[in-house]
Protein backbone atom coordinates (compact mmCIF):
# COMPACT_ATOMS: atom_id res chain seq x y z
CA UNK A 1 0.00 0.00 0.00
CA UNK A 2 0.86 3.69 -1.08
CA UNK A 3 0.49 5.43 2.30
CA UNK A 4 0.19 8.52 -0.13
CA UNK A 5 -2.86 7.04 -1.61
CA UNK A 6 -4.72 6.18 1.43
CA UNK A 7 -3.94 9.77 2.87
CA UNK A 8 -4.78 11.48 -0.59
CA UNK A 9 -8.14 9.87 -0.53
CA UNK A 10 -8.80 10.03 2.80
CA UNK A 11 -8.32 14.19 2.89
CA UNK A 12 -10.87 13.84 -0.14
CA UNK A 13 -13.18 11.73 0.69
CA UNK A 14 -13.52 12.67 4.80
CA UNK A 15 -15.88 16.08 3.80
CA UNK A 16 -17.83 13.91 1.74
CA UNK A 17 -18.60 11.33 3.97
CA UNK A 18 -19.08 13.66 6.98
CA UNK A 19 -21.58 15.69 5.21
CA UNK A 20 -23.35 13.01 3.13
CA UNK A 21 -23.69 10.40 6.49
CA UNK A 22 -23.55 13.01 9.26
CA UNK A 23 -21.98 10.52 11.66
CA UNK A 24 -21.94 11.47 15.21
CA UNK A 25 -18.96 10.16 16.84
CA UNK A 26 -18.37 9.33 19.96
CA UNK A 27 -14.98 8.58 22.56
CA UNK A 28 -11.98 9.12 19.51
CA UNK A 29 -9.49 9.84 22.59
CA UNK A 30 -9.67 5.87 22.99
CA UNK A 31 -7.54 5.50 19.52
CA UNK A 32 -5.24 7.78 20.74
CA UNK A 33 -2.64 4.73 21.28
CA UNK A 34 1.15 4.53 20.16
CA UNK A 35 1.77 0.99 18.78
CA UNK A 36 0.17 -2.37 17.34
CA UNK A 37 -3.78 -1.68 17.59
CA UNK A 38 -6.92 -3.69 16.46
CA UNK A 39 -10.08 -1.99 15.65
CA UNK A 40 -12.54 -4.01 15.82
CA UNK A 41 -16.66 -3.47 15.52
CA UNK A 42 -19.69 -4.76 15.03
CA UNK A 43 -21.03 -4.66 10.91
CA UNK A 44 -24.13 -3.18 9.99
CA UNK A 45 -23.12 -1.57 6.35
CA UNK A 46 -20.75 -2.07 3.72
CA UNK A 47 -19.07 1.38 4.90
CA UNK A 48 -19.02 1.03 8.33
CA UNK A 49 -15.34 1.13 8.33
CA UNK A 50 -15.09 4.64 7.23
CA UNK A 51 -16.16 5.89 10.65
CA UNK A 52 -12.92 4.46 12.23
CA UNK A 53 -11.03 5.65 9.24
CA UNK A 54 -12.27 9.45 9.85
CA UNK A 55 -11.28 9.11 13.80
CA UNK A 56 -8.03 8.52 13.44
CA UNK A 57 -4.57 10.06 12.23
CA UNK A 58 -3.61 6.66 11.43
CA UNK A 59 -3.34 4.11 8.50
CA UNK A 60 -5.96 1.43 9.01
CA UNK A 61 -5.64 -1.79 7.40
CA UNK A 62 -9.08 -3.04 7.13
CA UNK A 63 -9.65 -6.75 6.15
CA UNK A 64 -11.95 -7.45 3.44
CA UNK A 65 -13.49 -10.15 1.51
CA UNK A 66 -11.52 -11.24 -1.24
CA UNK A 67 -14.61 -10.80 -3.49
CA UNK A 68 -13.74 -6.99 -3.53
CA UNK A 69 -10.63 -7.50 -5.15
CA UNK A 70 -11.67 -9.86 -7.86
CA UNK A 71 -13.55 -7.03 -9.60
CA UNK A 72 -11.85 -4.53 -11.69
CA UNK A 73 -14.29 -1.97 -10.96
CA UNK A 74 -13.36 -2.16 -6.94
CA UNK A 75 -9.53 -4.08 -6.61
CA UNK A 76 -8.09 -0.61 -7.56
CA UNK A 77 -9.63 1.61 -4.75
CA UNK A 78 -9.29 -1.57 -1.86
CA UNK A 79 -5.60 -2.13 -3.09
CA UNK A 80 -5.09 1.57 -2.94
CA UNK A 81 -6.65 1.96 0.49
CA UNK A 82 -4.55 -1.00 2.07
CA UNK A 83 -7.40 -3.67 2.34
CA UNK A 84 -6.31 -7.04 3.07
CA UNK A 85 -7.69 -9.56 0.69
CA UNK A 86 -9.50 -12.68 3.05
CA UNK A 87 -10.91 -15.40 1.72
CA UNK A 88 -13.86 -16.15 3.64
CA UNK A 89 -14.45 -19.58 2.56
CA UNK A 90 -11.58 -21.11 4.57
CA UNK A 91 -9.24 -20.14 7.05
CA UNK A 92 -7.40 -17.73 5.08
CA UNK A 93 -3.78 -18.13 7.01
CA UNK A 94 -1.90 -15.45 3.98
CA UNK A 95 -4.38 -13.19 4.93
CA UNK A 96 -3.47 -13.61 8.60
CA UNK A 97 0.28 -13.41 8.01
CA UNK A 98 -0.39 -10.05 6.17
CA UNK A 99 -2.12 -8.48 9.29
CA UNK A 100 0.47 -9.92 11.60
CA UNK A 101 3.18 -8.07 9.52
CA UNK A 102 1.37 -5.00 10.32
CA UNK A 103 0.81 -5.37 13.59
CA UNK A 104 4.67 -6.66 14.36
CA UNK A 105 5.63 -3.23 12.53
CA UNK A 106 3.95 -1.37 15.06
CA UNK A 107 0.49 -0.85 12.82
CA UNK A 108 -3.00 -0.81 12.85
CA UNK A 109 -5.87 -3.12 11.59
CA UNK A 110 -9.55 -2.93 11.33
CA UNK A 111 -11.34 -6.16 11.24
CA UNK A 112 -15.27 -7.11 12.00
CA UNK A 113 -15.21 -9.91 14.11
CA UNK A 114 -18.50 -11.06 12.72
CA UNK A 115 -16.86 -12.20 9.53
CA UNK A 116 -19.74 -10.76 7.70
CA UNK A 117 -22.27 -8.01 7.70
CA UNK A 118 -25.35 -8.71 10.11
CA UNK A 119 -28.69 -8.76 7.94
CA UNK A 120 -30.68 -10.06 10.40
CA UNK A 121 -32.88 -8.96 13.04
CA UNK A 122 -29.92 -9.96 16.20
CA UNK A 123 -27.81 -7.60 17.51
CA UNK A 124 -24.77 -9.26 16.99
CA UNK A 125 -23.55 -12.40 15.03
CA UNK A 126 -21.06 -14.80 17.08
CA UNK A 127 -17.44 -13.74 16.93
CA UNK A 128 -14.76 -15.41 14.88
CA UNK A 129 -11.91 -15.50 17.10
CA UNK A 130 -8.92 -13.75 14.72
CA UNK A 131 -9.34 -10.32 16.47
CA UNK A 132 -8.25 -11.59 19.65
CA UNK A 133 -5.86 -14.66 18.31
CA UNK A 134 -3.82 -11.71 16.50
CA UNK A 135 -3.93 -9.28 19.56
CA UNK A 136 -2.14 -12.11 21.77
CA UNK A 137 0.22 -13.37 18.91
CA UNK A 138 1.61 -9.54 18.81
CA UNK A 139 0.89 -7.84 22.20
CA UNK A 140 -1.79 -5.55 19.92
CA UNK A 141 -4.21 -3.36 21.94
CA UNK A 142 -7.75 -4.31 20.91
CA UNK A 143 -9.95 -1.28 20.54
CA UNK A 144 -14.05 -2.03 20.40
CA UNK A 145 -15.80 0.18 18.20
CA UNK A 146 -19.97 -0.07 18.11
CA UNK A 147 -22.09 1.58 14.82
CA UNK A 148 -25.80 1.84 15.22
CA UNK A 149 -28.45 3.43 12.99
CA UNK A 150 -28.54 3.95 9.26
CA UNK A 151 -27.01 5.33 6.38
CA UNK A 152 -29.41 7.64 4.64
CA UNK A 153 -28.42 11.22 3.33
CA UNK A 154 -28.21 13.36 6.50
CA UNK A 155 -29.04 10.77 9.02
CA UNK A 156 -30.09 11.53 11.94
CA UNK A 157 -29.11 8.17 13.85
CA UNK A 158 -25.85 7.15 12.31
CA UNK A 159 -23.67 6.89 15.57
CA UNK A 160 -20.44 5.33 16.56
CA UNK A 161 -18.48 4.95 19.64
CA UNK A 162 -15.17 3.65 20.40
CA UNK A 163 -14.97 1.69 23.72
CA UNK A 164 -11.85 1.29 26.30
CA UNK A 165 -8.82 -0.33 24.80
CA UNK A 166 -7.72 -3.55 26.03
CA UNK A 167 -4.74 -6.22 26.05
CA UNK A 168 -5.63 -9.83 25.64
CA UNK A 169 -2.87 -10.49 27.77
CA UNK A 170 -3.11 -13.47 29.84
CA UNK A 171 -6.96 -14.38 29.37
CA UNK A 172 -7.76 -17.46 27.21
CA UNK A 173 -8.97 -16.29 23.78
CA UNK A 174 -12.41 -17.43 25.10
CA UNK A 175 -12.69 -15.06 27.54
CA UNK A 176 -11.33 -12.46 25.49
CA UNK A 177 -13.58 -12.40 22.85
CA UNK A 178 -16.74 -12.82 25.31
CA UNK A 179 -15.17 -9.58 26.48
CA UNK A 180 -14.83 -7.79 22.93
CA UNK A 181 -18.17 -9.49 22.24
CA UNK A 182 -19.94 -7.72 25.23
CA UNK A 183 -18.19 -4.55 25.51
CA UNK A 184 -19.95 -3.74 21.79
CA UNK A 185 -23.03 -5.33 22.71
CA UNK A 186 -22.80 -2.97 25.51
CA UNK A 187 -21.90 0.25 23.69
CA UNK A 188 -24.69 -1.04 20.86
CA UNK A 189 -26.98 -0.27 23.61
CA UNK A 190 -25.81 2.74 25.02
CA UNK A 191 -25.88 4.38 21.44
CA UNK A 192 -29.36 3.25 20.65
CA UNK A 193 -30.74 4.24 24.55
Amino acid sequence: MNKFWYKFLKLLLKPVYKFYYNPKIYCKENLNIDGPIIIAGNHIHLVDQCNVIISSKRVINYMAKKEYFDSFKTRWFFKLVGCIPVDRSKKDQNAKNSALEILNSGGAIGIFPEGTRNKTEEKLLPFKYGAVSMARETNATIIPVAVTGDYKFRSKSLKAKFGKPFKVGQMSLEIANNKLYNEISKMIDELKS
